[in-house]
């Protein structure tokens, strides 16, 4: 994601604990339904801000049954429900923003499908604009949640978001 990429709408919600974060992520999981694109979701934040819990409320809302695993060492986990597919990555591990391309996770981009990625800063401006961007900060005892909007897609979601929060 680069620098230019245009902000089209902002929120921000404080997560008082671990039961907030599943609530927003299952609030935006009905806010992007029905699925027939793609979709970008991408979360910052520190370690253990959030992000992973996030992304395991959201994808258990969209159907996904079983164990859902974090994928800071395989780099991806995929989930199909239905005739859609979800990807988890997580580029944590990475050194140099090329590293997302060379481990073929382009064509993933390209897919009708939910695409969440935890740690995009990694891929340095390389990444194309997501429809929505979360970043989980560290405040007091819980977190709050930055919402950015990069789509016109993500801007409807955000405002579904937050008529229903």
């Amino acid at each position: 994601m680069s620098s230019s990429t245009p902000l089209l709408a902002a929120y921000d919600l404080f997560l008082p604990d671990e039961d907030a974060t599943i609530r927003i992520a299952q609030l935006l999981s009905q806010a992007v339904q029905p699925i027939d694109s793609k979709v970008h979701l991408y979360l910052e934040g520190d370690l253990g801000a959030g992000k992973t819990a996030f992304t395991r409320a959201f994808l258990r809302a969209l159907g996904v049954t079983g164990r859902i695993k974090s994928p800071s060492y395989a780099l991806l986990e995929s989930y199909a429900v239905s005739s859609l597919n979800l990807y988890h990555l997580d580029f944590y591990r990475f050194n140099n923003p090329r590293e997302w391309v060379e481990a073929g996770f382009r064509d993933i981009l390209e897919e009708n499908a939910v695409v969440l990625i935890e740690w995009p800063e990694k891929a340095g401006g390389l990444l194309p604009p997501p429809d929505l961007n979360l970043h989980f900060h560290y405040q007091d005892e819980g977190r709050l949640l930055s919402i950015t909007a990069h789509s016109t897609k993500g801007q409807s979601w955000l405002k579904t978001l937050t008529q229903n929060n």
